[in-house]
């Protein structure tokens, strides 16, 4: 398997950095029929090569920038569309080919791995008819987009940051994004195992975390959030019984002009992180602000981290006893999540859509 014209040059004992690429091309999709797999490795050699960059997505004029004959553009577009092959068969495929490789390794926190989970949007503003909507922060509202849901465990090679795409999720049209948020989360919990902890954005709220029953997550909370203690407060000798916990607030702000003072901390301390003093604050056994104090709730603590690297604080929310510089290095490794979403736009050109056809697949 070569593009016409471009067949790599080999050296003595030696391959070719196209010639490994497509060595493990053509591993992850040994689980596709034959046929398939040659016309769908034409396209994932086009995007790993920058020609869809070009085109801009543009399937056929991507295909021909890499060289490929007319017929090799309709096969590849044919199997594309209509042939026998899915995104979890081949995902699965390539966490196999990574671990056989082993040179990648995960991440690992008082021995927990770390799973990052995410939402991102392939912003399609031209789209017509049916389609999702996700917030732009930049454009400062909701646009035309193909919502996705990303999970990846953390990990390294050679000692650089690299994720592990373990999943990927469509939001399906008409689905409300609320509804998906728990669809994600429900696959997460499936999908967790004993030694991982879920990490998620503040896109998530504390309520859909606990109601998902995930065992383990750390969630970033806004900074404004607040909680109640899941403990009845002293009753007064007027009114009827209290039903809800005494109001925690992490951080005091000013509303209306007033402003709110935050509440004292159950704990607190510091600790050093590449050689900046982080001073935290925590709460435990807290409830949502709306839940009922009940010894059946799920409890779960706040922390308010300090860096002095960064003006804002970091308010962090979880169901798990740990050391708080292990809260706050689980959030760090976070951002491998990121990483995916943004190659793979530039890699089949979205980072400037121009193409209004109809969805693919």
């Amino acid at each position: 398997f070569h593009p016409k014209g471009r067949e790599p040059k080999k050296e003595e004992g030696m391959l070719t950095a196209p010639e490994i690429t497509i060595a493990v091309l053509m591993n992850v999709l040994q689980v596709t029929p034959v046929g398939t797999n040659v016309n769908v490795m034409r396209l994932m050699w086009a995007m790993m090569n920058g020609s869809f960059l070009k085109s801009r997505g543009a399937i056929h004029s991507g295909l021909s920038e890499s060289g490929f004959e007319d017929e090799e553009l309709r096969r590849s577009w044919w199997s594309f569309r209509y042939g026998s092959w899915d995104i979890a068969s081949l995902l699965s495929s390539w966490q196999e080919e990574v671990e056989w490789k082993g040179e990648w390794e995960a991440k690992k926190l008082e021995g927990y791995r770390v799973k990052s989970i995410d939402i991102t949007g392939f912003w399609r503003p031209k789209l017509q008819g049916k389609v999702n909507r996700l917030y732009n922060s930049t454009a400062r509202r909701a646009l035309p987009a193909l919502i996705f849901g990303v999970m990846i465990s953390s990990g390294e090679i050679g000692g650089k940051r690299v994720p592990l795409l373990k999943a990927i999720m469509r939001c399906e049209v008409g689905t409300k994004e609320s509804e998906f948020r728990k669809k994600l989360l429900k696959e997460t919990k499936k999908s967790l195992e004993s030694d991982e902890v879920a990490v998620v954005d503040a896109g998530f709220t504390i309520r859909e975390m606990l109601e998902s029953d995930v065992d383990r997550f750390v969630l970033r909370e806004a900074i404004n959030c607040t909680a109640r203690r899941n403990e009845l407060p002293e009753r007064k000798e007027k009114g009827r019984p209290p039903e809800y916990g005494d109001i925690v607030r992490p951080l005091s702000r000013c509303y209306r002009g007033k402003r709110l003072e935050a509440t004292t901390p159950d704990s607190f301390g510091q600790f050093v992180y590449s050689g900046r003093l982080i001073r935290y604050q925590a709460w435990h056994n807290l409830v949502p602000r709306t839940t009922k104090v009940d010894t059946a709730n799920r409890t779960y603590s706040i922390y308010v981290f300090q860096d002095p690297a960064y003006h804002t604080p970091l308010v962090l929310a979880t169901v798990m006893a740990l050391q708080a510089e292990t809260i706050y290095l689980f959030s760090l490794e976070r951002w491998p999540v990121e990483h995916p979403p943004l190659a793979s736009k530039q890699m089949i050109g979205l980072h400037r859509q121009f193409v209004h056809a109809d969805e693919a697949c």
